[in-house]
């Protein structure tokens, strides 16, 4: 027996968490009834439906695309935009791929795709320390005590960031900017640009650089690649390890 919302996540429908909202909505049904209850459990016999639409465990596929700007990270958008999935390749579309997590419209770099929710999950959820680096392009020069500020933690929306690593890339005193690097273990929403802001240092521009150990390195924009067993084991280790610093 198995709880629906993780079944559900497993076709890659959604995370658990979107699938439970599912749930609540009464947007799912088992043997043609609507089910509401979240400790509901389901056999490999029962039929499980969405929507009016039956749910069946695809093949897991895991990609790490390089993002380009003024591209949606998500599945649809209401407005028409290009999202991340309306620029995969044709035979890439029927896997049901969503992204881990969201970068900015504005923001391009390393953004996973997967249709599994429990790895999404695992990687993004409340638990996950898997770091992910930053590269902003800021106003102003940054100095060493802007990077210890950063380092220590800056209130944002009245939450304290926890404690992360920051360095100064780059200043350029001709235009009067800087490129700061940053590595997050958390993921507030839209983090980096608020903690720039906090300090006096709005971000001009914003890249992802590394999600875990996964880069972009040999892709241009908007191209994808597989990850390998190594690499998706790798990610689900680091989201988990103990005794960061």
């Amino acid at each position: 027996m198995e709880r629906l919302q993780k079944y559900m996540a497993r076709c890659g429908i959604a995370s658990r968490r979107k699938a439970e909202d599912m749930i609540r909505e009464g947007k799912v049904k088992v043997n043609g009834e609507v089910i509401t209850e979240m400790g509901y459990k389901i056999s490999g016999n029962d039929i499980v439906e969405v929507e009016d639409k039956v749910l069946e465990i695809k093949e897991k596929r895991y990609f790490v695309m390089n993002k380009p700007r003024g591209v949606i990270s998500s599945s649809n958008d209401e407005k028409g935009r290009q999202t991340v999935i309306s620029i995969l390749p044709q035979e890439l579309r029927n896997y049901r791929l969503f992204p881990v997590g969201r970068l900015d419209y504005d923001t391009k770099g390393v953004l996973l795709l997967t249709n599994d929710g429990e790895f999404m999950n695992t990687l993004v959820g409340p638990t996950s320390i898997l770091p992910k680096e930053y590269l902003a392009r800021v106003e102003g020069e940054v100095t060493k005590n802007d990077i210890l500020q950063l380092e220590s933690g800056v209130e944002i929306d009245g939450y304290t960031t926890r404690r992360c690593k920051a360095y100064i890339a780059s200043v350029d005193r001709k235009n009067n900017s800087s490129s700061v690097g940053i590595i997050l273990r958390e993921g507030k929403y839209h983090q980096v640009k608020q903690m720039m802001a906090a300090i006096g240092h709005p971000v001009k521009r914003l890249t992802r650089i590394s999600f875990g150990e996964i880069t972009v390195e040999g892709l241009a924009e908007g191209e994808i690649r597989e990850l390998t067993p190594h690499e998706i084991k790798r990610l689900l280790v680091q989201s988990q390890a103990k005794n960061v610093k």
